[in-house]
């Protein structure tokens, strides 16, 4: 699953362009998304802060 997450073409587009149309689709599909649940949970803490911090997720933000 790892892979997957981390070569996403909507994740790409979204770091690209944070405000297009796919972008933001991926963006709110992340937020219910169980692949990207168990990709997030089994990455290191220093992972997990980097992204929470990229993607703005404010429920896993200390």
């Amino acid at each position: 699953m790892a892979k997957n997450c981390e070569k996403c073409f909507l994740r790409a587009r979204y770091d690209k362009n944070p405000g297009s149309f796919l972008g933001r689709i991926w963006r709110w599909h992340i937020n219910f998304c169980p692949g990207w649940k168990g990709y997030f949970t089994a990455l290191s803490p220093e992972e997990k802060a980097e992204l929470a911090r990229r993607y703005n997720f404010k429920k896993y933000q200390s």
